[in-house]
């Protein structure tokens, strides 16, 4: 048995890859800093009523759940931060306007996502609390685009949805949360023949628009034109359409690299999920980079509604990704208790330069660094020079 093996699909950051993620994750939180967004640290472990809260069965599936030994409950360790940043803002913060909160951490799945090759994420986001209005789902759009653009990925494919046109659609009929997944599973791969089916209990006019949700995906405006003529006439199905119209024409200016569409029986996700919906995809990935949308139910699930939208991503994936180089220039210096030497050397580094003593005339091989200059003695002083 080889001890140094780690669980499948769990792997180490090594040092090159990791300077690049630590150096997206300060600018990407300097960025949401200058929108106003606070940087809260949930704990990683939770007792499990509270950390699946608000969520649906599948985020329970991806939980890794154990005992805790001093109070004997149940602790799940956090497959999702988001929940735990609702918490925060429902019940510590306990603040009337709108706040802005930001987080970076681990998350571990018991089952690899579809579509991934990790168990393991480094999960950053940001979430606005308080606002029911599509601007905040504006907000939290255009902060996912730069923070995707901050990696150094121009083109960018941003799909919307909204979950309030099903929850019209399925106003009034009474349907089981595993019938409920069933749907979901349904509407997301497409499975006409199966749905048709799966919809025979149903009144007519709900089984034939769920069969048209299947078919509302591509460009926007064709789309949103399609769901108007098709889509049966309820209050929130109207509202849905017309913050999805607003979304667009608003997100049409962001970037010269962002290409938009909607699908609208795309209702991945923890189930949560109450208002407009967004995933955003990039080249060489065949899954989300990241998602997001509205959550207005989840405060209400910690006693407190409040209305919520933003997303999230990995961010180990996005500097993966990533085409910004992680090379940084060294100077090599000799090891050495020459108190002008030392003086030289800590004045390099107060400069911002990366000054690596060599101990015994070490073989220099580093996956972060390139070495190009040298620390000689030339005459009474210590001059750089390239090597």
């Amino acid at each position: 048995m080889n001890r140094w093996l780690l669980p499948e699909d769990i792997a180490d950051v090594l040092p090159a890859e990791a300077r690049k993620v630590e150096n997206l994750r300060r600018s990407i939180l300097e960025l949401y800093q200058s929108y106003g967004y606070e940087l809260v640290a949930p704990p990683l472990l939770e007792f499990l009523d509270s950390l699946l809260t608000g969520t649906g069965s599948d985020l329970n599936l991806q939980t890794f759940k154990l005992v805790d030994q001093l109070s004997g409950r149940t602790l799940g360790l956090r497959a999702d931060i988001t929940p735990q940043v609702a918490r925060i803002d429902a019940h510590l913060l306990n603040r009337s306007g709108v706040t802005r909160l930001c987080y970076v951490g681990s998350v571990a799945h018991a089952r690899t996502p579809v579509g991934s090759s990790a168990r393991e994420e480094l999960q950053i986001g940001a979430e606005i609390y308080g606002c029911s209005t599509w601007e905040a789902d504006f907000e939290a759009i255009s902060l996912l685009l730069k923070t995707i653009q901050l990696a150094g990925i121009k083109k960018i494919y941003l799909d919307l949805s909204h979950a309030g046109v099903l929850a019209g659609i399925l106003d009034g009929q009474s349907i089981s949360a595993a019938d409920m997944e069933t749907l979901y599973s349904l509407l997301q791969s497409k499975d006409r023949p199966r749905l048709s089916i799966w919809a025979k209990s149903l009144p007519s006019e709900v089984a034939n628009a769920l069969l048209v949700l299947t078919e509302l995906n591509g460009p926007c405006i064709e789309v949103l034109i399609k769901a108007k003529a098709a889509l049966p006439k309820h209050t929130l199905v109207d509202l849905a359409i017309e913050q999805l119209e607003k979304l667009v024409a608003a997100a049409a200016t962001l970037s010269e690299g962002l290409e938009l569409s909607i699908d609208l029986a795309d209702l991945r996700g923890y189930q949560y999920h109450s208002g407009v919906m967004f995933a955003a995809y990039v080249d060489k990935l065949p899954q989300p980079i990241a998602r997001g949308g509205r959550y207005d139910q989840v405060g209400q699930a910690f006693g407190r509604s409040r209305p919520a939208t933003g997303f999230s991503l990995d961010l180990l994936t996005l500097a993966n990704l990533s085409p910004l180089s992680t090379k940084k220039y060294a100077i090599v210096a000799p090891w050495s208790n020459d108190s002008t030497l030392l003086a030289v050397i800590a004045a390099l580094r107060s400069k911002g330069e990366i000054v690596i003593q060599l101990i015994n005339q070490e073989f220099t091989d580093f996956a972060e660094y390139e070495c190009d200059r040298e620390l000689i003695k030339q005459a009474d002083s210590w001059e750089v020079v390239k090597r």
